[in-house]
């Protein structure tokens, strides 16, 4: 079994910021939440295949997972893959997480960071995260704090207590100069997603 990082804490703010669920969905999701795999893949799979995107990353969810069916990473990247383009922040940040790992697909981190990008902009604290841990690496060419404190702080700011370790950790590595760009790169951010945080 496979799981993803902090999957299920992405999978608690994501019940939040969803505007509407459809009946199907949510008979699937509740059979998904109680390890009734069965049940979700046959609420879900009918709406998945007639295009709806929560559908399609609750399939990706099982077949990713390995959860009531065998583990199919093709078949994962297909569903979150329909789901992402469709704009569903999790299964945006799900695939970067295989394309970063090289899940069903060779390892590209600049696909994985694409993706993270794209659901950390919807407010999905784990590629917030992992965007942070992409520029915290000293020894990478991609090695930026400035950006990586961004991240991290922003993470902070939606109640990750572990970023905040993290933002005071590379604070302590960085110039006074270097602290302020970030702390103003987190403010902008923070004020033209104000709409994220008031949902939470």
């Amino acid at each position: 079994m496979r799981t993803f990082s902090r999957t299920f804490l992405a999978v608690f703010l994501f019940l939040f910021w969803s505007f509407a669920w459809s009946g199907d969905f949510k008979k699937g999701w509740d059979a998904y939440s109680c390890s009734d795999y069965a049940k979700a893949l046959a609420e879900w799979q009918e709406l998945a295949e007639a295009g709806d995107a929560d559908a399609s990353y609750g399939m990706g969810l099982l077949y990713g997972n390995g959860f009531g069916v065998d583990m199919n990473d093709e078949l994962a990247l297909k569903w979150y893959g329909l789901a992402a383009a469709k704009g569903h922040a999790e299964a945006q940040y799900n695939l970067g997480v295989m394309h970063q790992n090289g899940w069903g697909v060779p390892l590209n981190e600049e696909e994985g960071i694409k993706w993270y990008l794209l659901a950390a902009e919807q407010g999905v604290v784990g590629a917030q995260l992992a965007l942070g841990r992409v520029y915290a690496m000293d020894f990478s060419e991609k090695y930026d704090p400035i950006t990586a404190y961004k991240w991290f702080a922003v993470a902070a700011k939606f109640g990750d207590l572990d970023a905040k370790t993290k933002v005071e950790f590379l604070a302590s590595r960085m110039t006074a100069d270097q602290v302020i760009e970030a702390d103003g790169l987190v403010n902008v951010w923070m004020e033209s997603h104000e709409s994220l945080l008031a949902s939470q």
